[in-house]
């Protein structure tokens, strides 16, 4: 035993929990716990311009890699505040951070106390465990159990509030002694499984559902493996997306109602049987439960019991890890196999195929401004395979859910279930710190780039660089369209003639906010493009740009100012406003179907089912 002040037992702990990176803002409240940390000199701290920034990129950070913990730094009052909206973002996709916030001392906490809130209350709803330390000699306990919790079951964030007489007094601590807890995580029996194969073997059309519980458990080898055992088409989820390669010929594309492929919903509605493996049964990705189990036998495989019937009731339920289900899904179909009891769906699984090669949407648009399609296309044109996109909520991120590739797990980072805006950028850094080496490409549009841009100056200063796609169409994009069915645009344009903006080479007139010299005023470098014609040369300077300064560069695409994406209220009735793609001669759409034009002058219609002539 060693007598120490709880806030050097706090940073030997993180030590020993594996944290060695941590964003945040000192304040008054939580200066001694920084005190600790730079004493010690085992964490890197990085500077955040806004707390609810530094909770984003601890986000990012843990989203990076299995088995990382982000690590989020908050002073009194609105440090933590600041913080709730990523600890509901982390709470919401099943992502474990860890926040610290500075305290009120504990006798000033009931008497209004500068600063001084009750963030544990404020921050129960959004995280597994929120505690304000208010025994010196329970730190140490607080802290196992916050690491044993966060990893324990559905990952989950965890918020430590620390008052600072807390922080400054002495307590006797072992490091030497500390050992971390092993996570609690339920695994399927032998008999869940032979059951849930056997009801796969009497299947016709079945789909494996693979959802974000698969990354998160490290298991994304083994979905493909047992895969392609089965020889069962694989329909990952958004927080999915990645588990299977796009091109794998049992990748059976997205469902759902926006972020989603033609081919994907097609063949989901032609499907008889539905495995889900760590998924929620997201709205966006069922519709209405009613049409999305018409027809279908359901097993849901899932970490946490009361996930399980919570949308509906599955045929059968099985509670347990994604990674222990797959294994044990694994031995049951390879003795099914060796014995040839397993079905053979090869015919479904060369229809799926035969589907995702021409129930395509068209991107080879050259239209001046840009659609942004064409947009997507180049990114797909110009990006390595390894290629990690980090974005959030708006028509940009469904947009490229429709139209980029994605081939290994972790390489979509998406706030998917929260989705608040200003996230990419922030989410992005935090990624790019954990991961020095890697290729990293967010994609914003104007509004989520503009909520947090601050942070560009982060990875000015901290020297993480990564390339920034900004679609610029001076729009809350996805709120206009929303907005048509009240028969209004109101309050969502962002445009206006920015007075600073007058002469060749500046923004674009009317688009108010210059992005480029907004950007280069923070420490980073930025490009504007117009017109196709110039996608090559942009991209190549990008690279440029990133090798030779180590900074943030930002690629601003003017598109045109209302495009509508493809989207609907229901998996059967998406509707698609720009014509289709269609590669075979021999495929027709069936009658009735018209191609819309463009813009706003589009009227949404409901695109069938493409089928042999």
């Amino acid at each position: 035993m060693a007598k120490m002040k709880t806030v050097d037992a706090a940073v030997l702990i993180l030590e020993k929990e594996g944290v060695n990176c941590a964003f945040g803002v000192p304040g008054a409240a939580i200066n001694p716990f920084y005190a600790a940390m730079r004493a010690r000199g085992s964490i890197r701290h990085i500077l955040a311009r806004h707390v609810e920034g530094a909770s984003h990129m601890a986000e990012g950070y843990t989203r990076a890699a299995h088995g990382n913990i982000g690590l989020c730094i908050g002073t009194s009052g609105p440090g933590g505040t600041d913080m709730i909206t990523g600890l509901y973002s982390a709470s919401a996709d099943s992502i474990p951070i860890l926040c610290i916030t500075g305290q009120a001392p504990r006798a000033k906490l009931d008497k209004e106390d500068f600063q001084a809130v009750d963030i544990a209350s404020i921050a129960k709803p959004v995280t597994k465990m929120a505690v304000t330390v208010l025994e010196p000699d329970q730190l140490p306990s607080i802290f196992r159990s916050a690491f044993h919790i966060m990893r324990s079951g559905r990952p989950g964030p965890v918020l430590i509030d620390l008052p600072i007489d807390v922080q400054m007094a002495e307590i006797d601590f072992n490091a030497d002694a500390y050992t971390s807890m092993t996570p609690c995580r339920p695994t399927a029996s032998r008999a869940e499984a032979e059951q849930a194969i056997d009801m796969l073997n009497d299947a016709e059309r079945p789909l494996i559902v693979a959802g974000g519980g698969i990354i998160n458990a490290d298991a994304s080898e083994l979905l493909v493996e047992f895969a392609e055992l089965t020889g069962v088409p694989v329909i990952p989820t958004l927080m999915g997306w990645g588990t299977i390669p796009d091109d794998h010929p049992l990748m059976a594309g997205m469902v759902g109602l926006q972020t989603s492929h033609r081919y994907g919903n097609a063949t989901f509605l032609k499907s008889d049987f539905v495995l889900g493996i760590g998924n929620r049964w997201a709205n966006r990705h069922t519709g209405s439960v009613d049409k999305y189990r018409e027809g279908r036998k359901f097993i849901h495989v899932d970490i946490e019991s009361t996930q399980i019937g919570r949308i509906f009731a599955p045929d059968l339920g099985i509670v347990s890890d994604a990674k222990a289900a797959l294994e044990m899904f694994l031995e049951v179909a390879r003795e099914r196999k060796a014995s040839k009891k397993l079905s053979d769906w090869s015919d479904w699984v060369a229809e799926c195929e035969y589907r995702k090669h021409h129930m395509l949407r068209k991107t080879a648009f050259d239209h001046v401004p840009l659609k942004p399609q064409r947009v997507y296309q180049a990114m797909n044109e110009a990006m390595e395979r390894d290629t990690c996109y980090v974005t959030t909520i708006g028509l940009s991120q469904i947009a490229g859910a429709q139209f980029l590739k994605v081939f290994k797990p972790r390489n979509w980072i998406n706030a998917a279930q929260a989705g608040p805006l200003g996230w990419t950028l922030p989410a992005a850094l935090g990624v790019r710190a954990a991961l020095p080496d890697k290729k990293i490409v967010a994609l914003s549009g104007d509004y989520d780039f503009q909520f947090l841009v601050e942070e560009l100056a982060v990875g000015a200063q901290h020297k993480l660089p990564y390339l920034h796609i900004v679609v610029n169409n001076s729009y809350l994009g996805l709120i206009r369209q929303a907005q048509r069915g009240f028969e209004m645009d109101f309050q969502v344009s962002l445009a206006f003639e920015n007075i600073n903006t007058t002469g060749e080479g500046d923004a674009e007139p009317g688009y108010g906010v210059d992005h480029v010299a907004l950007a280069e005023s923070l420490g980073c470098k930025a490009i504007r493009v117009r017109t196709p014609k110039e996608f090559d040369a942009a991209f190549a300077k990008a690279e440029a740009l990133l090798e030779e300064h180590q900074v943030p560069v930002v690629m601003e695409f003017i598109l045109e100012r209302v495009t509508n994406i493809a989207m609907g209220t229901e998996i059967d009735g998406v509707n698609e406003f720009e014509d289709i793609l269609c590669l075979d001669p021999n495929l027709t759409l069936e009658s009735g179907w018209v191609s819309m034009g463009e813009g706003d002058e589009a009227d949404a219609v409901t695109a069938p089912e493409m089928e042999p002539a």
